[in-house]
């Protein structure tokens, strides 16, 4: 019997440890440059100009991918149109996250030595991860809920995460016949 349902491709969800990684090579290289500055609101103006250029400016030229998407194979779509997110929701979705990765950063200096101050900064970026496991479908977070994005796996960029495994088995292999080789 004929169904008048209509199908849909699905696009494949990114993986949260990707979405993790990629984050983190985004955040270490505006951390990186942001922090030569001493005064926090020079650091801050710093931080969240470097943040637009990088998940912004460069993902709205480079199909929906920074430099943490592409090196692992991600890129961000709108939920409803499957297609690069518009700059205001761009814009949007990176305002949000840019508040809370720089208090993560501030959080991140207090050097460890005040645990309960640096958990205080951290928390928000806590709650944003955490929210991504709560969604089943796409693992939205918090910031991907408000301006309406996903992160959905691409076959276009380097696939760091396996080519750091693939050398990790290399590695192992090589010392282990090195080793079977000494004795």
């Amino acid at each position: 019997m004929y169904s008048e349902e209509i199908q849909y491709r699905r696009s494949p969800k990114a993986p949260f440890d990707r979405r993790a990684y990629a984050f983190l090579i985004d955040f270490v290289t505006v951390w990186i440059i942001s922090s030569l500055v001493t005064n926090i609101f020079l650091e801050f103006l710093i931080f969240s100009l470097l943040w637009f250029i990088l998940r912004v400016v460069i993902v709205d030229k480079n199909k929906g991918q920074s430099l943490g998407r592409w090196a692992m194979d991600l890129k961000i779509t709108d939920a409803r149109l499957k297609r690069l997110p518009q700059i205001l929701a761009l814009t949007k979705r990176e305002g949000i996250i840019a508040i809370v990765a720089f208090l993560t950063m501030i959080g991140l200096k207090v050097n460890f030595a005040d645990f309960l101050l640096m958990a205080l900064f951290c928390t928000p970026l806590i709650i944003d991860g955490v929210t991504a496991l709560t969604d089943d479908e796409y693992n939205q977070t918090f910031h991907d809920r408000v301006s309406g994005t996903i992160i959905i796996q691409t076959r276009r960029g380097f696939s760091l995460d396996l080519r750091v495994k693939k050398w990790y088995k290399e590695a192992r292999k090589t010392w282990q016949k090195k080793r079977r080789k000494n004795r």
